[in-house]
């Protein structure tokens, strides 16, 4: 069944990509106010980093078992995996976002400036370019199993930039990980 017209999938991935990215800048770069969205206490913006830290690890067990689903012919299961990722990834994105918003931007690193310059930063680099990378493939390979029918979908590229972009998504929630433990756990 098609629910998003073929011939607007690139498109739809452009709009989607670039809305989704001027909202993260936004609130990474404290452009929204935080009376724009419902307060809550502070135990719970305190819970934030270590719910999506659980959110990625199952995250990246359902991208795992979509992608082995897939090696198997288990298209069924694979869907729904993915379909699941990416749910994950949504809610993960709203809490992130959420939390940014309210407190104006990111967190300061509180450890060592050595630690912060040699492994803190450039583990948050490539964290997040691979995010930015991986949104567009994410809305690419969802749209257009959306616009085809299963049987027309092995014709399309969504196989090979499923696999770069399921790739990459693992590497960055995996990072996103490292991260969260040096920002909330070690330091």
């Amino acid at each position: 069944m098609e629910y998003v017209p073929r011939e607007r999938v690139r498109l739809l991935t452009g709009v989607l990509s670039v809305v989704s990215l001027a909202v993260v800048f936004a609130a990474a770069g404290g452009r929204i106010p935080a009376s724009s969205v419902p307060a809550a206490p502070e135990w719970v913006i305190d819970v934030i980093p270590a719910v999506n830290a659980v959110i990625s690890a199952v995250a990246i067990g359902t991208i795992a078992v979509g992608w082995r689903a897939i090696r198997r012919g288990a298209i069924g299961r694979h869907r729904v995996a993915m379909l699941s990722s990416f749910g994950l990834f949504a809610t993960f994105l709203a809490l992130y976002l959420y939390r940014l918003t309210v407190m104006g931007g990111p967190s300061d690193f509180p450890g060592p400036a050595t630690i912060e310059q040699f492994v803190y930063l450039p583990l948050l680099a490539i964290h997040i370019l691979l995010a930015i990378v991986c949104i567009p493939l994410l809305y690419y390979v969802l749209l257009l199993a959306a616009s085809r029918p299963v049987a027309e979908i092995p014709a399309t590229s969504h196989a090979r930039i499923g696999r770069v972009a399921a790739s990459l998504w693992l590497v960055s929630f995996s990072l996103g990980i490292v991260v969260f433990v040096l920002l909330h756990v070690v330091y």
